[in-house]
């Protein structure tokens, strides 16, 4: 006849050993949780990387190099498929970004071009139209940049772009969401805004007296 009772634990199965286990266990939680964070940080900073030199590939039209990324893109190691496809689509969607802002985007200024204002001023004047608003135009011309590329060299007259796309800028702070800057090409510029105060020639020469001077060949407004 079978006798019941408790059976005795061993030393082994104990508080102390049940505690280690758990604190085992919690362990092995944290260092896979660290892990997976790592792996999230390294998945972000390796994405930028690619973006970056895809980017600077393409601008260069270097096919070889975009070639070598996108196939590196396929083949990242130490990911999910799941993450491996992120980062690719994520890295290609970063890449057509940069190309579509590039493509509108004037490289001296930061303005847009003339492809750039012409299809964000079509946009804006939507909206007017919708909002039963008007719009203004106002037209900018820097004067005697061809005397200055001759005179002085073409990076002083790029200089003088430049400064044109700062002051407009600062003439224009809302540019973005009321207005929209542009470089139409060569001494060309235009700004079409929503703001009347802003349109009118004597605003804007008042205006721009209060703006900081960059150089003394800054150009006048017309």
């Amino acid at each position: 006849m079978m006798g019941s009772g408790s059976v005795p634990r061993s030393p082994e199965q104990g508080p102390t050993q049940v505690r280690r286990t758990v604190d085992a266990g919690r362990t092995r939680r944290g260092t896979e949780a660290l892990r997976r964070v790592r792996n999230a940080d390294a998945l972000r900073a390796r994405n930028a990387e690619l973006t970056a030199q895809l980017r600077a590939a393409a601008l260069e039209g270097d096919e070889a190099h975009i070639t070598r990324l996108l196939s590196e893109l396929l083949h990242v190691q130490g990911l999910t498929r799941g993450q491996r496809i992120s980062l690719q689509l994520t890295a290609l969607l970063n890449l057509v970004h940069t190309l579509r802002s590039t493509a509108l985007t004037d490289e001296l200024t930061g303005l847009y071009n003339r492809h750039g204002f012409m299809q964000s001023g079509a946009r804006l004047l939507d909206v007017v139209a919708r909002d039963v608003r008007a719009a203004h135009l106002i037209y900018f011309d820097v004067n005697h940049l061809e005397r200055i590329n001759d005179a002085v060299g073409r990076a002083a007259g790029d200089v003088v772009i430049r400064q044109m796309g700062n002051f407009m800028r600062d003439l224009y702070p809302s540019y973005g969401v009321y207005e929209v800057l542009g470089r139409l090409g060569g001494d060309e510029f235009a700004a079409l805004t929503t703001c009347p105060e802003y349109a009118s020639r004597g605003a804007i020469v008042l205006r721009a007296g209060r703006q900081p001077t960059y150089s003394d060949d800054l150009p006048h407004c017309p």
